[in-house]
């Protein structure tokens, strides 16, 4: 609604225009002399204050004038009188790429369709459903009672009615309908006249009074020609603009479809359209579409688009609103030459750009299309053929058959404009979705509004004739189809209007009308026209000697045959509905048959004999005469001769064919044609005509054609074959086949490749025979249901190997509704098992469906029948079985199929199989195959299991199918009999995998034999069973036997191994268990009582046992020992950023800021990890190998995708995961600890002495010039905390060396090639980390090297914490053997860095612990990570013992001290640290015992006292427990460093998951040297802590913190886990449609992408979100991904159901999303559109695949197996 604020007064203008003697020319004045002063009065649009005037000056005073009255007023008077309600139809428009729903169960047609709030809100939520996503010009089908079998409205659309869907009249009240008709007729008139306005059209005189500015604007308007590069290009070169503003202009252009790019004078203007089509000509020799438009014209059509939306929101208030606007718009023009408004958009539809396009569209779906009788009328206007109104409004129309008065203006005019429209879109270049063609859907599928555009407007006939209008260019002399060198774009658009057919017939009639039969006859003649110009088109002839030398296209054919495929399926359905119909349609498709000309004979009928038999037929042979595999006249004559059949209508056909034309052997001869061709290509003898014949026989069998091809074409021969006499019929085959001769005895060659034929050949004919007489899987030639045929081909399908049900659906024919029919009979034939992680669902075939194989299945391809069959032998050789596949027990024929049995016991048959058997018995090698003996033994079987039928069924007088009979004694006489081959075969070893196949068709002899004689076979069955049955029984018999052998070996073995244990007991004693990491433990040669100390800190540090095994270099295969002065063993690694364990994300850390790297905030916002594949390899190689890769890199096509040479990235040679690294193996050193000695240094070396000498050494070894500076310090009274401070350093006996007197020791030497690799890996950590330039000498690098240390171990300990794993024991080798490794190198990097630098980040880094004189700034214990504190501190105390003319390291004890005093320094600050941070936390949970509770209590009372803030009224009980629980991740990471560091086995109790990981707290303060009371720490030190708890609590940034000025992290720290998804995947799809873009007002296609590290939605892949990151475009991903995973993403692309990783700004992949269908299938792009369910296993694969830093890898490994040939602009996601 229109706000009326301003000076403009609406109510006065309102009255102004109704009281004018032409009401229609005083509001049109008032709009013409408006709109310029509103729009286009600057270069650039400025819509906020455009809109804001539009308003305010036009739409108010229209709004006023509709309703005569304020239009608020009148709008609640229009409600409260009811004329307001609208129909309960949804009519949502949708968008492309919006999720829409269809019910599988409920839908009339796939077409019907919901959108996501109604399927939300309807009863089909609980239904078999399918979503998708929408192209766009659809919309929502709820509310059409017509398009729904139940629940056709929501519970929002729910109006409570059950009345068939015609509008309601909604009569308006008198005035008020004047008002609107008035009003709109003037505004579609001036939004027509605008759109279908056109650059050198004459303007009316009005419009040109408001021309008075000579301004005009250079538009370009979009074309599917050009590229956005091309258009940039063009734009550039001739507005002088820069790339970014040319683009933006191209964005706008291809989004709305038409841009002002400049505005100036007619000259300016003219001379950039002529710089623009200059420009983009020369590249694609099409210049760019562009207008000079006058800036009045401009303002007006823009206002015209806003007009638009503006009558959408206005007929939405009433239906009488709307009927009004129909009315207006359907009503003819007052010339008898305008068609009516509509009419003139449609027609103008082709030449209107993509925005003008939209609003028509969307004003026709809101109006016409949603009231049923003016859809009707609308329908008329869409489908009127190509006559001009005036001729046909005089041309005899019988109005009497129009029952609907309003109809008969349309019905007269005859479906004017359906054949221009289409021509339009032809020629057009712009995509289906935004053309007027693409309504057809909404029209043409509605049942009633098809058969009335069927039978009042011929619209089959008005569509065939259509697309024979667009083909016509393509017939030959011959009238028929001839597609080589056409367009195929145009082609493509042609095919679409089959669509529209489709739609047509897509709901076949329950009732048929005299007058619907006869327009459905009219058209399905039509249709016959269309197809006799494609039989027998685009025939090949086989080519000799030469291969052809240009591919003939073959493509555009197969084309249309895949869009007929569904449509002659529904033309027989619709046949099949009515008798009369049916016999009708045969007559019509018989005659159409008979009129063709194609592929004549050539040659006199000749006389073929055999076996005493006769055949008269024209010679014809495939390999030398043109043949087309395109018939589709004669495949559809034989589906509807069928149809015939089942309908039991057969036996009326001779009252509409003349039986003397019913020439069904002539009719088979181009089917057998086909078949033939397809066998001889087979067989190879056409290789020299190329690819294009492959392809089409390929397709002629594949699934997606051959139920109307070669189903059709083997239906055929069966009519055929039931017609004609069976020796005939095989006799025409052989001749087909070119095999009569060689079968006749008259044939002989030493041609090898010839033989080679025609073995082939003869495999083929025998396999068609096979087919002929065992496929009667067909409604109508055997007493079977389509279910019964859908569970066949599942069967065969599943024998070849258990599939996924996706698998399946691909290898079904759909039919026209996209089903398969699967559904209803999976659950009757194979069991579903359920996937794991990875893969999919598989269904496997019950046993009892086993019987039901067919080997020779014809729908098998070549390969699938070799899997089946070696399938089935195997699983009937796993089962015990023998090997013989018999042949299935065919269903009868119907009795007008009868008599194809014939087949299998006619005298050609008999002579056929016996030829063949004797060249095997012969041994003739050249004669025959194995798989053609296979063939004829089958057809055997396939004989004998009929016989033994007919005998079961019948007398045996009666039985006249005598093929045992023959094969006994047909040859007998010379030993030649087929029964004779058989039992000769048996005993080929050249045919051992055939002689239980042999065996079984000998006894099926003798079955049939005792049948025949009225005997028991029962007794004789039995008796030739005995042997299968006792063979199977002896193999049995030997197998338990075997078994018990075989354990009593393994008993035996058992026994001696437990002997020799007791006998050698001293040496298992002596030799301990293997360590939790698999390393061997040895023993100290020290008196310990071989007692294994579980200690790693401190003086009673347990024995650290044997370091690396030798280990071998996976490029040379050489074994090397791991040593100090030997040449390197590297691990490969990966070092890359991770916001894994952030507390914060989206927070970025710089060393520009802060105290980073040197001090890792608490919040762990970003990280370094390095993680291994854990293999090994010597520095040369692996220097050579690095080398190579990068020489061979270069040279590949879109490497950069997969790694990253610059950055020194490459896969590893064995894994192939992504490296960009080495990590250098160091030998650990040998630890020597004096026990007695340790004990005495303990007793002096206490915690405040070693505080005092370490203070000292850094005193010492500042300059001599800062004492002065110290000693002021020193004497500072003032504070307090400055005389707390100086208690340590009152000490004037501690020497600055006094460090030394506990030990030291010269540090190790390692091998030049070890310090190398040192430096590559600390300088690619530090690279890494901060993402700078390489430099060795930077003071960070050390320090980078302790933080990916710490790091890599808390996410460690994160992943085992999370999957619920023990601390020890649960890594992987290669995860062990990493972490061990980069322990060991930060231990050791320290040699190659500057000492000083070192020792004054020791300084920096204890003075967060302890007073340092002379450190300023210190951070609060808030501020700190004391983890990454400890591994600092730990790894670069060293540095101090350095003298400056001498390199020293502490000794071994000198070790243990500093490292007890540091874990206990640390625990007790990250005790405060947790103190302080939970000091508002308020659960309670018990637990503990007293005296921990009261030692807990005093700690916090302590520290309350020294904060201010903190609160006091807590208990003991709940601190202690929170303590225990905040320290605990900080004490398990503790472990694995030292564990690591020094090589101290843990307890074995630490490497169960038995207990809780709360339960191993006293374990791991046993093995980090502290008491299981951590608080008693505190009270063992009292005296030392006191004043340092003092100082941590009196920083400054404490008090911030408490007050909430400072972000505070709560121990233990939030395990960070992927967002929780939704179980339904549709709720997902929910939230993206209700997604709207930040940066975007538009409501155009949006790909919502969720984020699963934080749960936000992005707007992904669209300019709108584009933003700068350092200095480069990308996209909304890419920049989230640099900010909330330090350039990692993990994302659902919601709409497309596909997990999108991202590891920089140019690498990513898809990976399967963890949502599964209920066969366990994922369903990327919705393909499928089966409802979807979170699979918890995937998605927490998906989690550890975060959690343990493998995304990088994945990508590589994806990238690598892909290929990738065009590279994706992952950066712009």
């Amino acid at each position: 609604m229109a706000d009326g604020e301003g000076s403009v007064n609406g109510l006065q203008l309102c009255t102004r225009w109704w009281e004018a003697s032409d009401r229609g020319a005083a509001i049109l004045h008032y709009i013409l002399e408006q709109v310029p002063h509103i729009y286009c009065l600057e270069a650039e649009p400025q819509p906020v204050e455009e809109e804001q005037q539009v308003q305010e000056h036009i739409l108010y005073p229209l709004e006023c004038f509709l309703f005569g009255e304020d239009p608020s007023d009148g709008l609640q008077k229009l409600e409260h009188k009811n004329y307001g309600s609208s129909s309960q139809q949804c009519g949502r428009v949708f968008k492309e790429g919006e999720t829409v729903y269809s019910c599988r169960d409920c839908a009339i047609d796939p077409t019907c369709v919901l959108c996501m709030d109604c399927f939300q809100n309807s009863v089909h939520k609980g239904h078999r459903y399918k979503m998708h996503a929408s192209s766009g010009g659809g919309f929502c089908d709820c509310g059409d009672l017509e398009a729904w079998k139940t629940g056709p409205c929501c519970s929002q659309h729910d109006l409570g009615t059950s009345v068939a869907m015609e509008t309601d009249d909604c009569v308006l009240e008198a005035e008020l309908q004047e008002r609107a008709q008035t009003l709109f007729q003037v505004l579609l008139c001036y939004i027509t006249d605008l759109m279908v306005w056109e650059e050198g059209d004459e303007l009316s005189e009005e419009m040109k009074q408001g021309m008075n500015e000579n301004t005009y604007y250079c538009v370009l308007y979009n074309d599917e020609h050009h590229s956005y590069d091309q258009v940039i290009y063009a734009l550039q070169r001739a507005i002088s603009c820069d790339h970014n503003e040319a683009h933006t202009h191209t964005a706008l252009i291809d989004k709305e479809g038409r841009r002002a790019v400049k505005r100036g004078t007619l000259r300016t203007c003219q001379q950039v359209k002529d710089l623009i089509r200059s420009n983009s000509e020369h590249i694609t020799q099409q210049a760019l579409r562009v207008e000079i438009l006058h800036s009045a014209v401009m303002a007006h059509q823009t206002f015209a688009l806003r007009l638009g939306a503006w009558l959408q929101q206005i007929i939405g208030y009433s239906v009488g609103f709307r009927q009004v606007f129909c009315q207006v718009a359907l009503e003819p023009g007052a010339d008898s030459d305008k068609p009516c408004l509509i009419s003139r958009l449609m027609l103008h539809d082709a030449r209107l750009y993509k925005g003008a396009r939209k609003v028509i569209h969307e004003l026709i779906f809101c109006s016409l299309l949603m009231e049923t009788e003016y859809k009707k009328q609308f329908a008329m206007k869409f489908t009127e053929v190509c006559f001009s109104y005036s001729e046909i409004c005089h041309s005899k129309i019988d109005h009497t058959l129009i029952e609907n008065i309003d109809l008969a203006l349309f019905v007269c005019i005859l479906l004017q404009h359906y054949k221009q429209l289409q021509e339009d879109f032809i020629s057009d270049d712009h995509e289906r979705n935004i053309s007027v063609t693409a309504l057809s859907v909404q029209i043409f599928t509605v049942p009633t509004l098809a058969r009335q555009l069927i039978e009042e407007g011929s619209v089959i006939k008005v569509i065939i004739d259509t697309v024979m209008e667009m083909l016509r260019e393509h017939l030959d002399n011959n009238q028929r189809f001839h597609f080589q060198g056409y367009n195929s774009d145009k082609f493509f658009r042609v095919q679409v209007i089959f669509h529209d057919l489709r739609y047509i017939l897509i709901s076949k009639p329950t009732t048929w009308t005299e007058q619907l039969r006869g327009k459905f006859l009219e058209g399905f003649s039509a249709f016959l026209g269309l197809l006799n110009c494609m039989q027998g088109m685009e025939e090949v002839k086989r080519q000799f000697g030469q291969h052809i030398e240009v591919e003939p296209e073959w493509e555009a054919g197969f084309s249309i045959q895949i869009q007929l495929r569904h449509i002659l399926s529904m033309f027989q359905d619709w046949c099949s509905s009515d008798e009369r119909v049916l016999l009708l349609a045969f007559q019509e498709c018989h005659r159409a048959l008979l009129r063709c000309t194609n592929q004549p004979f050539h040659s006199e009928p000749t006389d073929s004999y055999m076996c005493k038999h006769i055949l008269h037929k024209r010679p014809y042979k495939v390999s030398q005469e043109p043949v087309s595999i395109h018939l589709p006249i004669t495949r559809l004559l034989a589906g509807l001769y069928v149809l015939l059949c089942r309908a039991d209508a057969v036996k009326y056909l001779s009252d509409f064919v003349d039986p003397e034309h019913l020439d069904f052997s002539a009719f088979a001869e181009h089917p057998l044609r086909c078949v033939v061709l397809a066998a001889e290509v087979s067989a190879e003898m056409w290789r020299r005509n190329g690819l294009s014949l492959v392809s089409q026989v390929y397709y002629y069998q594949d699934v997606k054609c051959r139920d109307e091809m070669f189903d059709k074409d083997i239906i055929m021969l069966q009519i055929a074959a039931s017609k004609m006499d069976p020796n005939h019929f095989l006799m025409l085959i052989l001749l087909r086949f070119e095999l009569f001769e060689v079968f006749n005895g008259n044939c002989s060659s030493k041609d090898q490749d010839l033989l080679k034929q025609w073995n082939r050949l003869t495999e083929e004919m025998l396999n068609l025979l096979i087919v002929i007489v065992g496929e009667r899987y067909v409604p109508g030639i055997s007493n079977v249901t389509k279910q019964d045929v859908t569970m066949r081909e599942v069967i065969h399908l599943l024998c070849i190997e258990p599939m996924a049900h996706s698998s399946l659906v691909k290898g079904l024919p759909e039919n026209e509704s996209h089903e398969t029919g699967l559904e209803s009979v999976i659950a009757k034939v194979a069991t579903f098992k359920k996937p794991g992680v990875s893969g999919h669902g598989l269904y496997e075939l019950k046993k009892e469906c086993l019987k039901e194989f067919n080997p020779f299945f014809y729908h098998y391809t070549k390969s699938q029948h070799s899997k089946a069959e070696d399938a089935q032998k195997k699983r009937r050789a796993q089962d015990g079985s023998d090997k013989a596949l018999r042949p299935p027990v065919p269903p009868p024929f119907a009795p007008a199929f009868s008599s194809i049995v014939r087949l299998l016991c006619c005298d050609v048959f008999i002579h056929v199989l016996r030829r063949v058997l004797q060249r095997a018995v012969e041994e003739r090698c050249t004669l025959w195959s194995e798989a053609m003996i296979q063939r004829a033994l089958h057809l055997v079987g396939q004989a004998l299991i009929e016989e033994k039928t007919q005998l079961e069924a019948s007398n045996v007088d009666e039985v006249s199918f005598d093929f045992s009979h023959k094969a006994r004694t047909v040859g007998s006489d010379h030993g030649k009999s087929l029964f004779h081959f058989l039992s000769q075969m048996k005993k080929l070893p050249s045919l051992d995998a055939q002689k239980d196949m042999i065996n079984w068709l000998l006894q099926m002899f003798e079955i049939v034999k005792c049948l025949r004689e009225k005997s028991s076979p029962s007794a004789v069955c039995a008796v030739d069973q005995t042997k299968p049955e006792e063979s199977f029984q002896d193999r049995k018999r030997k197998a338990e036997a075997a078994k018990l052998h075989r354990q009593k070996i393994m008993a035996q073995m058992s026994a001696m191994q437990k002997n020799f244990i007791e006998t050698h007991k001293m040496l298992y004693d002596n030799v301990p268990e293997s360590g939790s990491q698999g390393e061997p433990a040895a023993f100290m040669d020290c008196a310990m009582e071989f007692e294994e100390r579980h200690v790693a800190v401190g003086p009673q540090q347990g024995v650290c046992p044997a370091d690396w095994e030798a280990l071998t270099c996976i490029l040379c295969q050489e074994e090397q020992e791991v040593q100090a002065q030997a040449p390197a063993m590297v691990l490969t690694a990966c070092v890359q950023r991770s916001t894994v364990l952030t507390q914060y994300r989206g927070k970025t850390l710089s060393t520009k800021e802060g105290s980073y790297p040197l001090f890792m905030p608490p919040d762990l916002a970003v990280g370094t990890h390095t993680g291994s594949c854990g293999h090994v390899m010597h520095a040369t190689c692996w220097q050579k190998y690095f080398e190579a890769v990068q020489n061979t890199t270069r040279n590949r096509l879109h490497a950069e995708l997969i790694i990253d040479l610059e950055n020194g990235e490459y896969m590893c040679p064995l894994c192939k995961s992504l490296c960009n690294t080495v990590v250098p193996l160091i030998p650990l050193e040998p630890s020597k600890l004096n026990y007695e000695s340790a004990k005495l240094v303990g007793e002096v070396l206490t915690l405040p002495r070693w505080i005092q000498i370490v203070v000292a050494r850094i005193k010492g070894l500042r300059p001599a010039q800062r004492a002065e500076v110290i000693y002021r310090m020193l004497l500072d009274s003032n504070a307090d905390v400055g005389k707390e401070e100086t208690g340590f350093l009152e000490d004037d006996q501690t020497d600055f060396r006094s460090i030394h007197s506990f030990g030291v020791r010269p540090p190790p030497k390692y091998s030049s090639s070890i310090t190398e690799m040192l430096v590559v890996c600390a300088t690619t950590v530090h690279r890494v980390g901060l993402q700078t330039a390489p430099n060795e000498l930077c003071p960070h690098v050390p320090v980078m090297t302790w933080n990916t240390c710490a790091y890599t171990i808390q996410a460690i300990e994160n992943m085992l914490q999370e999957e619920g794993k023990a601390l020890f024991g649960s890594l992987q080798n290669r995860q062990l053997s990493g972490l061990k490794a980069v322990v060991q190198f930060s231990a050791v990097q320290r040699l190659k860095s500057s000492q000083t630098v070192t020792q004054k980040h020791f300084t920096d880094m204890l003075a967060v612990l302890v007073p340092v004189p002379d450190t300023e700034g210190t951070l609060s214990v808030l501020e700190v990570d004391f983890f990454h504190l400890l591994v600092g501190l730990v790894l670069s105390i060293p540095a101090l013992y350095q003298e400056e003319n001498v390199d020293l390291q502490p000794s071994a004890i000198s070790t243990a001290y500093n490292h007890l005093h540091l874990v206990q320094l640390l625990t007790m600050a990250h005790i405060v640290q947790v103190l302080l941070s939970s000091h508002d936390t308020s659960e309670v949970i018990g637990g503990g015992d007293e005296e921990e509770s009261k030692a807990a209590e005093a700690l916090y009372s302590t520290v309350s006292q020294h904060t201010e803030g903190l609160r006091t009224s807590v208990s003991g009980s709940m601190m202690a427990d929170r303590v225990r629980r905040g320290v605990l991740p900080f004490l398990r990471c503790a472990a694995l460093f030292f564990n690591c560091l020094t090589g101290v086995p843990p307890p074995e109790a630490l490497s169960s998951t038995a207990d809780s990981p709360d339960s191993h707290l006293p374990l791991l303060c046993s093995y980090l040297a502290l008491p299981c009371n951590l608080f008693q720490l505190f009270q063992e030190h009292r005296d030392t802590v006191t004043p340092l708890i003092q100082r941590w609590c009196g920083n400054e940034a404490i008090l911030k913190a408490l007050k909430g000025e400072i972000n505070i992290v709560r121990y233990p720290r939030k395990r960070n886990r992927l967002i929780d998804l939704p179980e339904d995947y549709s709720v997902l799809l929910n939230q993206a449609s209700h997604f709207k873009c930040p940066k975007s007002s538009d409501d155009e296609r949006k790909h919502p992408t969720l984020c699963l590290f934080c749960g936000t939605m992005l707007c992904s892949q669209s300019p709108c979100c584009h933003v700068q990151l350092d200095g480069e475009e990308v996209g909304a991903c890419t920049a989230h991904a640099a900010s909330c995973g330090a350039g990692v993403g993990m994302f659902l692309r919601v709409r497309e159901c596909e997990i999108v990783l991202m590891a920089s700004r140019t690498r990513g992949s898809t990976y399967p999303a963890p949502y599964l269908d209920d066969y366990g299938e994922t369903d990327p792009q919705l393909g499928r559109g089966n409802p979807l369910h979170l699979c918890p296993e995937r998605y927490k694969k998906l989690q550890q695949l975060w959690q343990q830093h493998c995304i990088l890898e994945e990508i590589a490994r994806s990238l690598e197996v892909l290929n990738v040939m065009f590279a994706f602009e992952w950066q712009m996601l």
